[in-house]
């Protein structure tokens, strides 16, 4: 392919730049000043081609440099690298989070009531007291009221589960026989309690996925009709559930409430834990929930404008606070990510300036042979783009298995939305016109006459 020919100036430009690279000062071998020279005058060939011929040469110079420094640019990128995982994987867990909860929620029914004890603080944070202010009597209350159709008072204990030799540590839930269709729970195998094993107080259980695994699973028996130890008593399996998955709402065993009061302690006017009840209509919800508040407001003799000692939500309620509160942990998360993300744009300034200080000779001979201010701020700038999306987008690929990983190991659904996948590339291109303008602007400012007769 034939050059295209040089005016009288350029080629006493080029001349003159073969002479300052060839000077024994400048402390480059023969081989070092002819791949330079070759570099820049390869460049100041092609400087008027356009400007994405300029763009690609930028680019091209970009990867020459860092390619040129290894160590020192893969170091600054782990700074870029380990803050867009950090915001990457959270993002990706909060995330997760929020849609774990949320199927939780979405599976009790838009027609569900919750009531826990302790009074609800302004900031909706439970404080429990000192003691247990439901009781058997509220839920007889709570039955008597209109649109209600399902009511299950909850007692829940940790027990140690036995049988032939394996054992297992998990809740013991003691509920009423509407509390399957209530929290949506599906059986496996066998059947769930009746009313007549509640009323009868028999020693009968039903057993969440994770413990008929780990009670059964080794020996292939079907749990179904075996005897189980729990605690100091004898129980009849006579279900299993489907398992929902994630942390540890499989790890349970459900058995009949006057049962668990009986064996494991507790009168008939006992507190329990919680009490949850089923609305014939989504409707009536509001209408029920402002029922059920001035019912135990009755029953604990509570005045007008005194603080309740009991917390009643709905799911509605309760699937916005969750997603509340996952969005004020991702806020955090975040946050702290952004800390990372902001020392690494120091070390990219750092480095760049370091690398503005090295290059000034190189500098001055561009600017000699006719490159533009313009060309040698974005050659730096580019420099800095480019480390920086190199940085975010390996950030990105390890947030998202870190994040993949850490949801799946609590068993939750893995959530990937395309704000997580144009966050990094986003947050690494800001970083780098943030921080690489200041080197840019400064080695584009440099005089070439005083660049040249700076000492290698």
């Amino acid at each position: 392919m034939s050059r295209p020919p040089q005016s009288h100036t350029e080629s006493d430009n080029v001349r003159s730049t073969t002479a300052l690279a060839a000077r024994p000062s400048s402390g480059l071998t023969a081989a070092e000043r002819q791949t330079t020279l070759e570099s820049m005058l390869q460049q100041f060939r092609i400087k008027r081609r356009g400007v994405g011929s300029s763009f690609g040469t930028s680019i091209g110079s970009a990867f020459e440099a860092l390619w040129g420094n290894r160590t020192r640019s893969f170091l600054t990128m782990l700074g870029i690298f380990i803050g867009v995982a950090a915001v990457v994987a959270s993002m990706t867990l909060t995330q997760s989070v929020s849609a774990y909860f949320t199927n939780i929620i979405e599976g009790l029914g838009a027609n569900t009531i919750i009531i826990q004890p302790g009074s609800n603080s302004n900031r909706g944070v439970v404080s429990k007291q000192s003691e247990q202010s439901l009781t058997v009597k509220d839920v007889q209350t709570i039955e008597k009221i209109n649109h209600v159709t399902a009511v299950s008072p909850a007692v829940v204990r940790s027990s140690q589960v036995v049988y032939q030799g394996q054992n297992w540590k998990t809740r013991i839930w003691g509920v009423s026989e509407s509390f399957a269709s209530i929290e949506g729970w599906e059986i496996n195998q066998g059947v769930w309690f009746s009313q007549a094993d509640d009323t009868g107080a028999q020693s009968v259980a039903v057993l969440g996925d994770t413990v008929a695994k780990n009670i059964f699973g080794s020996s292939g028996i079907s749990p179904i009709g075996q005897k189980i130890r729990i605690g100091q008593g004898i129980y009849r399996v006579v279900g299993t559930l489907t398992p929902k998955g994630g942390f540890s709402q499989d790890d349970v065993i459900y058995m009949p409430f006057n049962t668990v009061m009986n064996r494991f302690g507790g009168r008939a006017n006992a507190s329990v834990d919680g009490i949850q009840l089923q609305v014939d209509n989504a409707d009536n919800v509001t209408v029920t929930q402002q029922a059920v508040i001035s019912a135990l407001e009755q029953n604990h003799h509570i005045r007008a404008g005194q603080p309740d000692d009991f917390q009643i939500i709905t799911s509605e309620q309760l699937l916005a606070q969750v997603q509340q509160e996952t969005a004020i942990i991702s806020v955090l998360l975040v946050g702290v990510a952004a800390i990372s993300l902001t020392v690494g744009g120091i070390g990219i300034m750092n480095i760049m300036l370091v690398s503005v200080t090295q290059r000034t000779r190189e500098i001055g001979i561009r600017m000699s042979i006719g490159a533009r201010k313009k060309d040698i701020r974005n050659q730096f700038l580019v420099e800095a783009v480019v480390l920086c999306l190199l940085g975010g987008g390996l950030g990105l690929l390890g947030g998202l298995a870190g994040g993949a990983a850490m949801s799946a190991g609590f068993g939750m659904p893995v959530i990937i939305s395309m704000v997580t996948i144009i966050t990094p590339f986003a947050v690494s291109t800001a970083i780098a016109l943030l921080f690489g303008i200041y080197p840019a602007v400064r080695a584009s400012s440099l005089d070439p006459v005083v660049a040249l007769r700076k000492p290698k």
